[in-house]
């Protein structure tokens, strides 16, 4: 098996890479190592950005420096491959204001490009997408409780309408490559899917204020720094852990039956940001500092995935819960201090 993952070395990208070569197939990891989410973050920015491409490296994963923009690079590498996983991507709603031009080329050009590379060769493919499609009009429809915002029901599942509420340049992006996924799979008869992901966290994260905020928490209480909450810190997801993402795109590649999937921990491992907090307290041993700032343009309040659609589609459910997936992070993240020197602005 042949594997193609754009974005190979982003923090999910990097444990695609990983999760097919420790099955035996011959990986691609295709990234072109920008730096701008690390810039942002105050990390040794060159370091925490070089780690993961000399991680796979190490493991035997073929090295790509290109551009999930320039098609022809693309349409060169994916030849012969038997599966792509698009992980390349600009994730950050904050980034998308500043930036919109960045945002339209890289998710939404990017994305068109890696389905027609995908269309051309024949081969199926998997695109990124986030809840965030949905928009944030959910917000209408919570109740505050003492360390949470609660709905009824519970869980999100794909019928609910998307692009609600007040919108982002990520909003429209995101959903465009949600769509034009669709549009591939109904016209050409492509094997895709577009999975719709929740607060992914793990090991090799370097999160920051802009994106990643488990690890981004977990991160400023080990080296002592205060946690920043926008908001109340009742805001809810179901976060996820990167490798049972790993499993999911697995399982799409066997079950092969495409469209639209919201891939996230479901209501075992939904969590407030203030309950994340005192988690990653109790498992650091350390009590959190944390100081509170007022609410960000368009954040999404609340969302737990209804997982009912990729259970039954794709025979897939996530294994991981938040103490073990966060108590594995810390540790990595004690490992790695001398990367995660966080600058304060």
């Amino acid at each position: 098996m042949r594997v193609l993952v754009t974005g190979g070395c982003g923090f999910l990208g990097s444990h695609v890479c990983e999760f097919y070569g420790k099955k035996g197939a011959e990986v691609i990891s295709y990234d072109n190592m920008t730096k701008h989410e690390f810039q942002r973050i105050g990390l040794a920015a060159k370091k925490a950005r070089d780690f993961n491409w000399y991680f796979l490296k190490d493991m035997g994963v073929k090295m790509v420096k290109a551009d999930v923009r320039n098609y022809e690079e693309l349409l060169d590498h994916a030849n012969g491959c038997n599966y792509i996983i698009h992980t390349a991507a600009q994730p950050a709603m904050t980034i998308s204001w500043e930036n919109p031009r960045l945002d339209f080329t890289t998710n939404i050009v990017g994305t068109f490009n890696v389905l027609e590379t995908a269309r051309k060769l024949k081969i199926p493919i998997v695109n990124c997408s986030t809840i965030h499609v949905y928009g944030n009009k959910i917000n209408e429809e919570l109740r505050e409780g003492k360390t949470r915002y609660t709905r009824k029901p519970q869980g999100i599942d794909e019928n609910y309408p998307i692009l609600g509420g007040t919108l982002s340049p990520l909003h429209g992006s995101k959903a465009a490559l949600d769509i034009y996924t669709k549009v591939y799979i109904d016209t050409y008869r492509l094997q895709a899917a577009s999975f719709r992901l929740t607060g992914i966290y793990g090991t090799r994260q370097f999160g920051g204020e802009d994106h990643g905020w488990v690890a981004n928490f977990a991160i400023r209480n080990v080296m002592n720094r205060p946690v920043i909450i926008f908001g109340t810190g009742k805001q809810v997801r179901d976060i996820i852990y990167a490798t049972d993402v790993c499993e999911a795109f697995h399982a799409f590649y066997k079950t092969r039956n495409s469209g639209v999937y919201n891939i996230g921990g479901g209501l075992k491992t939904a969590i407030s940001l203030l309950e994340c907090i005192d988690l990653i307290g109790k498992i650091n041993g350390k009590n959190p500092t944390v100081k509170f700032s007022p609410n960000r343009y368009a954040d999404l309040r609340y969302f737990i995935c209804d997982i009912s659609k990729a259970k039954k589609e794709l025979n897939w459910a996530p294994k991981i819960l938040p103490d073990e997936g966060l108590s594995t992070m810390i540790s990595w993240i004690k490992e790695n201090i001398n990367i995660l020197a966080i600058k304060e602005r």
